[in-house]
C-alpha cells in the first residue's frame, strides 16, 4: 500500500512536466499536436522543439543573403590571424617612399656586388680527390653544351637550380652536426645558407627574363633529385672533397655566365633592361639593363667559387671549419 502512495505522488509531482500539452515539431501538422515526449523535457537541448531551430535557420539565411564583398572578408580574417598572434608585418618602403613590394627578400638583404674579383682565377687539382671533382664537373659541361649551346637564359634557369644545393645541403648538415656535438660552427653555416638563397635569388631573377618551358621544369625535376641525394651522400663521406666539387662547378658557372656577357655584347643577345627584382636585389641603377645583371651574378658565382675551394683546402690542411671562421657579409 505504502508503493502505491509514493507511485502516485510521484505521477502527482511528474506528471505536469512529462506530459504537459505542448506545440511539438511544427512541421507535422495540427494532428500532432499534443503531449511533448517525456525524453524532450528531460533533454531540453536535445529535444527541444523546432519551431526555435527554424528561427535560427531563418537567421542564418538572411544573413547569406547579403554576404559582405570577398575582400572585405579576407581583410578581416587576415587581420584576425594577425591580431589573434600579435604579428604584424611592418610595412617597407624603398629610399625614394616607395612600397617594398618583394616577399622573397627585405631591403635588409641587398647589398652591392664586388665586381672587382678576379673572374678567371682557377684552382688547380693536386691529388686524386681534386682530380675526381675536376673531371666530374668537366664531364657534366659534355651534354650541357650539347643541349643548351648558346641558349644562355634557359641554362641559367638550371644552373641556378642546381647550384643553390650545396649550400643548403653543407648548411644544414653543419647545423645539424652543431646541434649534435654541442660545437660552434665557425661561421659556416651562415655562409653556406647565405650563398644558397644567393643562388635562389640569381633564380628569381632570371624567371623575370624567361618563363621554363614544361619540359624545363621536368629537367630541374629529375636534376634536382638526383644532385640533392648525391651532394648529400658525398658531404657525409668527404666533406672537403664536396666543397671542391663546388669550387669547380662554380667555376664552370662564372665560364658559363662569361660567355652570356660576350653574345650580349656581340648583339646576338638582346641587352633588355634589367628586371625590377634584380635592380632592388643588387641596388643596381635604375636604367641597369641585362649586361648588368649578368655581370653582378658572374662576380656572385666567382665569390662562391673561392669560398668553397677556401672550405675545402682548410680541411685537406687538417683543420675543421669550425676552427677558420668563415668568410661572412659578402655572396
Amino acid at each position: 500500500m505504502s508503493s502505491r502512495m509514493a507511485g502516485a505522488a510521484l505521477l502527482r509531482h511528474l506528471g505536469p512536466r512529462l506530459f504537459a500539452a505542448e506545440p511539438v515539431y511544427s512541421g507535422l501538422g495540427a494532428g500532432a499536436r499534443g503531449v511533448m515526449p517525456a525524453a524532450a523535457r528531460i533533454f531540453p537541448a536535445r529535444m527541444g522543439s523546432t519551431s526555435a531551430a527554424a528561427d535560427a535557420d531563418a537567421k542564418e539565411t538572411a544573413t547569406e543573403k547579403t554576404p559582405e564583398p570577398a575582400a572585405a572578408t579576407d581583410l578581416q580574417s587576415k587581420n584576425g590571424i594577425v591580431s589573434y598572434w600579435g604579428i604584424q608585418p611592418p610595412k617597407l618602403v624603398k629610399e625614394d617612399g616607395t612600397e617594398w613590394k618583394w616577399l622573397s627578400f627585405r631591403p635588409w638583404d641587398t647589398y652591392t656586388s664586388d665586381t672587382s674579383i678576379d673572374v678567371t682565377k682557377h684552382h688547380e687539382p693536386k691529388g686524386l680527390p681534386d682530380k675526381l671533382a675536376y673531371w666530374t664537373v668537366k664531364s657534366l659541361c659534355v651534354p650541357r653544351d650539347l643541349f643548351f649551346q648558346r641558349r644562355h637564359a634557359s641554362h641559367a634557369l638550371l644552373l641556378e637550380t642546381v647550384a643553390g644545393v650545396p649550400g643548403m645541403v653543407g648548411g644544414m648538415l653543419l647545423h645539424l652536426r652543431s646541434l649534435r656535438r654541442f660545437e660552434h660552427s665557425g661561421g659556416w653555416i651562415r655562409a653556406l645558407l647565405e650563398e644558397a638563397e644567393n643562388e635562389r635569388m640569381h633564380l628569381m631573377t632570371f624567371l623575370e627574363v624567361m618563363q621554363p618551358r614544361w619540359w624545363e621544369r621536368a629537367l630541374v625535376l629529375a636534376a634536382q633529385g638526383v644532385f640533392f641525394n648525391a651532394y648529400f651522400v658525398g658531404y657525409l663521406l668527404s666533406p672537403k672533397f664536396a666543397h671542391r666539387f663546388v669550387g669547380y662547378l662554380e667555376e664552370e658557372a662564372v665560364n658559363s655566365y662569361t660567355e652570356y656577357l660576350k653574345d650580349l655584347e656581340a648583339g646576338k643577345v638582346e641587352n633588355a633592361p634589367a628586371p625590377a627584382i634584380a635592380i632592388d636585389y643588387w641596388r643596381l641603377p635604375v636604367d641597369a639593363t641585362l649586361k648588368d645583371v649578368v655581370t653582378v651574378i658572374r662576380a656572385d658565382e666567382a665569390h662562391h667559387r673561392d669560398l668553397n675551394h677556401f672550405a675545402s683546402d682548410i680541411q685537406y690542411q687538417g683543420m675543421k671549419l669550425k676552427e677558420t671562421p668563415a668568410p661572412i657579409g659578402y655572396h
